[in-house]
């Protein structure tokens, strides 16, 4: 590591140092912390835009339903950050993670979305397994899902935890592993 970048990642830690301590101790951060954090995120985010000539695209803001910042990239043309099946994006979100807790020193729940692809998905994947549950009930019989990620696996079992008719468990290995809903 070049000596400037050693420094510059020092001085980063230290400036959100106090930052990391009040989150680890399970404070209530700020408006203006939070602020922060956001401004962060949106700093690394349009750094990571930069290779993929989108940087000057317009990011939204919001709170998610489970209290994590997101950034919804909105501009024309963006399909390649999405990429197939979500792939890209996904790899998008993980370096993005990454680069963001190490300047923050904490993992902070931020998520990327591109032109709302997430959004949609997770509406999709939530719709996908009522209609599975519904049909292991009227045939008797389990239904096998598509391949998933984690986190979409993660979502159908959440959807489909209060239903008292059907159970759900994951089968394979990833990139094929998939969620098997069955009649309890």
């Amino acid at each position: 590591m070049s000596e400037e970048l050693h420094e510059k990642t020092e001085e980063v830690t230290g400036e959100y140092a106090q930052l990391a301590a009040r989150y680890k101790a399970g404070e209530a951060l700020t408006d203006e912390e939070l602020d922060t954090i956001a401004d962060l995120a949106v700093s690394v985010l349009r750094d990571l835009l930069f290779y993929f000539d989108a940087q000057d695209s317009p990011i939204d803001e919001y709170d998610g339903d489970e209290g994590e910042l997101i950034l919804d990239v909105t501009a024309p043309d963006l399909a390649v950050l999405i990429g197939r099946h979500g792939k890209t994006l996904e790899s998008l979100q993980t370096l993005f993670s990454l680069l963001v807790s190490r300047k923050l020193g904490f993992r902070y729940p931020v998520a990327v979305d591109v032109e709302g692809y997430k959004s949609r998905r997770h509406d999709k994947v939530i719709s996908m397994a009522h209609s599975a549950a519904s049909r292991a009930v009227r045939q008797h019989m389990s239904v096998s899902l598509p391949p998933m990620s984690a986190y979409e696996r993660r979502l159908v079992h959440i959807a489909l935890r209060d239903n008292a008719r059907v159970d759900t468990h994951s089968e394979g290995s990833d990139p094929e592993r998939r969620v098997v809903i069955t009649l309890r």
